[in-house]
Parts: C-alpha cells; structure tokens; sequence
C-alpha cells in the first residue's frame, strides 16, 4: 500500500478558481440556488452572453455518465487552465464546450483522476481540440492497464481501453504515483492516496490483466485528487469517482499541504450501488465534521448518497448539473 507522504508541500495560495462542469450525469436548467458562489449555465451565460442568445440558443449541453471539470487558477496576473477528466463518449466533452462556448485551447494540463472509460472517453477528442504541442499530459502507469469488472460466475466484464501511448506521442506524458505540485505550485495532484479508513475498500469485484491473466484490482492506485488553496478560505478539493474514498482523499489533501480547512468538496464520491451505499452514513457523519461551505457530490455519487448529504449539509449543499460554474 501507498505510504504516506510525511512532509507537508508548499502549495501556493490563489487568488481565486473557476470550476466549470463539463460531464457530468445530470443536467437541470430550471432548478434555482440560492449560493453566491455558484451560477446555473442559464445563469452566467444570460450574464456573459445576454438573455437573448440563452433563450433562442437550442442546443444546450447534455448529460453522459461520465466526469469532466475546467479548472481556471487565478493568482495575480497569472491565469492556468486545467482540464481534469474528459468525460465517457468520443465527443461529449467537446461538444458540450462547444455549446457553452467555452475554448478549450486555454487548457495548460490536462489531468486523469484514474483510466476507467468513463473519465478518459473523450481523452483524444479534447487534446485534438486543445491542439497544442506537447500539452502536459499527467497520467499514473496503471491507466494503461486492461481492467474490468467479475460476475459472480468469474466472467470478467471488460472496460473500454484506455488509449495506447502511440495516440499521445503528441503529449509531454508525465507518468507519476506521488503528489505534484503543478501551475507553477497552485494546483496540487495528489498521487496515489493512502487508504486509512475502515468502511471504504476499494471496489471489491474490480480486476486487471496481468500478463494474461485477471488478477484482483479492488484498490484503483491510479485514483487521485486534484487539490487548491484559495486565499482568506482553505482548501478545494476536486475528485473524479474518489475509489479512494472521499474521506481518505479529505484527509490527504490536508496532510499533504498542512492546511485544515476546507472550503469546497466538488466531484465524484462513488457511493451508488449495493456493495457501496453501506457507506453512506459514515461518510455522511465524517463529511459534516470536515465542515465544508459548499458540497457537490456528482457522478458516481449515487442519488442516496447524495440526497442524504443534502439532507445533513443542507446550506452547504449544491445539486451540480452539467453547465454549473463554480466561482470561490
């Protein structure tokens, strides 16, 4: 198992982030929220490009199960885009920057939580839009791996590839299982995180092929957070499907930087399914006592888990729907 990183990093301070979501499984226009530092995508495309182009602009962006955010750093005269995760379809990333207008040649890095299909689907689709030469590509070795999911008659259920190396020669790959500061120090990855708590374990089923052969994978290594320290709040931590257990990813996001607040919880915190929603309320109790000021679980969430975080944050709480931009 990983060990954990004993000295604290020096991530820089930014003056502030802009999160916008991408992928996503849900889209709501009409729903409203009452949070300063969230708008609907009706809300700040009314704002950025008037009333009129929202209203007659019909093709608004969808929904997938899949995982993908913008992130924008903000310090000083210093502006880094970073895409973290790219969705599951070929184009559903694209085509919905497209719809938003959004341009993803600002993209700096693009980062992978982990390699499953459904955060790396639009992978090549993205970098052939961000189109630029030797785009720095942060990745962990075992997303290459072939991986899949055991039945209970020990048939394996096979996971859509990851792309193979010869399709990122373009690409400057950094490959890396620990921390890296990135952005000149104002977003941190987290590298492989150490698994502590006692109810989250991985997904039991999960294998890999190894030299032929399916081989038990229940701990996903390559899963990994990306990590911001906002000025004058704390910590944001963005997680992809969290197969590390969002608990554990909490509490190394703050071993690792020596910072005890956290401001903001956004992302996946895979806790759908009967092998996972005995978790829940443990991880609800240990949620409230991180005592974030805004909370959006996502994706693999899972509606029960995420109905009963809204019900035990309520003023916290944020429904993310695709369109959602997060301004802290």
């Amino acid at each position: 198992m990983t060990s954990i990183v004993n000295e604290t990093l020096e991530l820089a301070e930014v003056d502030n982030v802009e999160i916008l979501s991408l992928v996503d499984n849900s889209v709501d226009f009409l729903s409203t929220q009452s949070k300063a530092e969230v708008q609907t995508f009706r809300q700040w495309t009314n704002k950025k490009y008037g009333q009129k182009w929202t209203n007659t602009h019909n093709k608004l962006p969808v929904a997938e199960h899949g995982f993908s955010i913008l992130v924008r750093l903000f310090r000083g005269e210093k502006f880094t885009g970073v895409l973290f995760d790219t969705g599951n379809s070929s184009n559903g990333i694209t085509e919905n920057a497209k719809r938003m207008r959004v341009d993803l040649s600002e993209v700096e890095y693009v980062i992978l939580s982990h390699g499953h299909y459904d955060h790396t689907g639009g992978l090549l689709s993205a970098l052939k839009t961000i189109n630029k030469p030797n785009i720095r590509l942060i990745l962990h070795e075992d997303m290459f791996k072939t991986r899949g999911l055991a039945s209970v008659d020990g048939k394996v259920k096979v996971y859509p590839k990851f792309p193979p190396k010869r399709r990122l020669t373009k690409s400057n790959i950094v490959e890396t299982k620990k921390p890296k500061l990135i952005a000149d120090a104002m977003a941190l990855v987290t590298g492989e995180i150490p698994r502590q708590t006692s109810y989250e374990k991985g997904v039991l089923n999960h294998m890999a092929l190894v030299e032929g052969s399916w081989q038990p994978d229940p701990w996903i290594w390559d899963d990994r957070a990306i990590v911001i320290k906002v000025k004058g709040k704390g910590l944001v931590i963005l997680s992809g499907c969290a197969h590390s257990g969002i608990i554990n990813t909490i509490s190394y996001a703050k071993t690792l930087t020596g910072v005890s607040e956290v401001y903001a919880i956004i992302g996946g915190f895979h806790l759908a399914g009967a092998e996972f929603e005995n978790r829940i309320q443990q991880t609800v109790k240990e949620l409230k006592k991180a005592a974030p000021k805004l909370i959006a679980p996502s994706h693999c969430t899972g509606w029960r888990a995420i109905c009963a975080i809204a019900e035990a944050l309520k003023e916290e709480f944020v429904w993310n729907s695709v369109g959602n931009l997060y301004r802290i």
